[in-house]
């Protein structure tokens, strides 16, 4: 862990005015707050470097998901784990709707092992958008998607058939999800075939529908508990569950690792 941190620890420390302060003084009360100050840029250093190199071992890049989404959904995760809202799978469920609905915007990370289990389409709701979602909305019937971090919930047979339920845990942004019946599903409008036709996915009524070959095996991997974040275009969105301080005393605390 040192070998890593310290280069960064370094940098950071000789750039503030701590560096000159020491040279001009080495009472001990300007050790103690130096000591005390390298100490924190330790663990931010470390935890900001552990996040990069997770992002990079994911390969996820390449693949479209931007670091700053991939950013703020771990710092969700980490949240929720922190508050005991997860299960035992250190799974990630990551929707990018800033994204055309033409690109496979949806990844089910496997953290444990740092693997792309899952990377394909998902539509948004209806009124959210045609081809990008611009629009969100939990107000029910408003056909839109909702953006925030959810906990995947149970399963049920519903009129697409196999579903799973999603409970939102953003207040004011998501958490009418299960009134709203708002699910993971398959659905044939979900498919490169679909958008060859009509220059796009097709719409659903609010629900992260997912490709008919793929979803009854999305649903088995990310059921039982599991974190999944839905980014999009809001500059009104917020969540309690954004705070850095907290994901990092998750990490640190060893609540989980990255």
């Amino acid at each position: 862990m040192m070998r890593r941190v310290l280069p960064f620890v370094a940098s950071l420390f000789m750039a503030t005015p701590l560096a000159s302060s020491i040279n001009k003084s080495m009472a001990g009360g300007v050790r103690t707050e130096a000591n005390s100050v390298s100490a924190k840029q330790m663990q931010v250093a470390f935890y900001e470097q552990d996040l990069q190199n997770l992002y990079h071992a994911l390969n996820v890049e390449q693949q479209g998901l931007h670091y700053d989404v991939f950013e703020k959904a771990m710092t969700g995760y980490l949240n929720l784990k922190q508050d005991n809202k997860l299960g035992d799978k250190q799974l990630l469920t990551v929707v990018d709707f800033s994204l055309p609905s033409t690109e496979k915007r949806l990844w089910v990370l496997d953290l444990a092992n740092k693997q792309v289990l899952f990377h394909t389409l998902v539509a948004h709701g209806h009124n959210s958008g045609e081809n990008v979602a611009t629009n969100f909305s939990n107000e029910n019937e408003s056909n839109m998607s909702s953006l925030g971090f959810y906990v995947t919930d149970s399963e049920y047979m519903g009129k697409h058939g196999r579903s799973l339920k999603l409970n939102g845990l953003d207040l004011g942004y998501n958490d009418n999800a299960l009134m709203r019946s708002v699910v993971m599903h398959g659905a044939d409008y979900v498919s490169e075939d679909f958008i060859r036709q009509n220059g796009r996915l097709g719409r659903s009524l609010g629900c992260p529908a997912l490709p008919m070959d793929q979803y009854a095996q999305i649903i088995d991997t990310v059921n039982g508990g599991t974190c999944l974040f839905i980014n999009g275009q809001s500059p009104t969105y917020s969540s309690n569950y954004l705070n850095t301080e907290v994901a990092m005393a998750a990490y640190l605390g060893g609540t989980q690792s990255i």
